[in-house]
């Protein structure tokens, strides 16, 4: 098995489902008797609240390096809005940064997807670092929510789901902001924070989700036993 490298604490709920599911979809395939090596670095989530982009570029060019020399052979950034620095960071180091664009693209093209709402922090749907990935890689629309939207998002995100707050309020709101989307023309929903899959199950609605944690974990998983 291939050794992975985790960067994850943005955040540390959503870093604790990425260790959990890995461990037991690679104990499905090989056996539970036996178990994936994984290098996990957990990071200070504050460091993502600074809005410093070259703070932030540089702090996970230092991790990755450092997960790199004992041993890692892939690195797994562990949330959706810290893949601003994938094309810094990969330009930079020798092995492969499994971008979480690539699973919500694959998966979306196998499934006949043609228009992905977004979901996500205001780095995420600002930037545009995952809607252009995926733009340039999969013949896919991506649509976002309405300017007034992405700060009240950003707003659950940051002070509640990241916090460990799941409350009625913001499911509530996010399940209308779905449909809102899905009128837009999105014929499928990125959960573009590894919160939301917490907050939300499929289970709750009819639209289809796609669950950025689910796929991207899927994507190490591959990576650990691919030969």
């Amino acid at each position: 098995m291939k050794k992975l490298g985790l960067i994850g604490g943005t955040s540390y709920h959503s870093t604790i489902d990425y260790y959990r599911m890995i461990n037991e979809k690679v104990g499905d395939k090989i056996g539970h008797d036996q178990n994936p090596e994984l290098l996990l670095y957990s990071l200070n989530i504050a460091l993502m609240r600074s809005g410093d982009r070259e703070k932030i570029q540089e702090e996970y060019l230092r991790i990755s390096k450092e997960l790199i020399s004992i041993g890692a052979e892939g690195i797994l950034i562990c949330a959706n809005t810290p893949h601003m620095v994938y094309e810094f960071v990969q330009a930079k180091v020798e092995v492969p940064i499994l971008h979480i664009g690539k699973a919500i693209g694959d998966f979306a093209v196998k499934n006949n997807f043609k228009n992905l709402g977004l979901l996500g922090t205001k780095p995420t749907v600002k930037i545009g670092f995952l809607e252009k990935f995926i733009k340039a890689n999969y013949p896919l629309d991506i649509t976002l929510p309405d300017e007034e939207q992405i700060d009240t998002i950003h707003h659950y995100i940051s002070k509640e789901l990241t916090q460990g707050i799941f409350s009625d309020e913001a499911k509530s709101y996010f399940l209308d902001q779905m449909k809102s989307l899905q009128e837009k023309g999105a014929d499928a929903m990125i959960m573009g924070c590894t919160e939301l899959p917490i907050l939300i199950k499929q289970k709750e609605t009819d639209f289809q989700l796609i669950d950025t944690t689910g796929l991207h974990v899927q994507l190490a998983v591959d990576f650990i036993l691919e030969e």
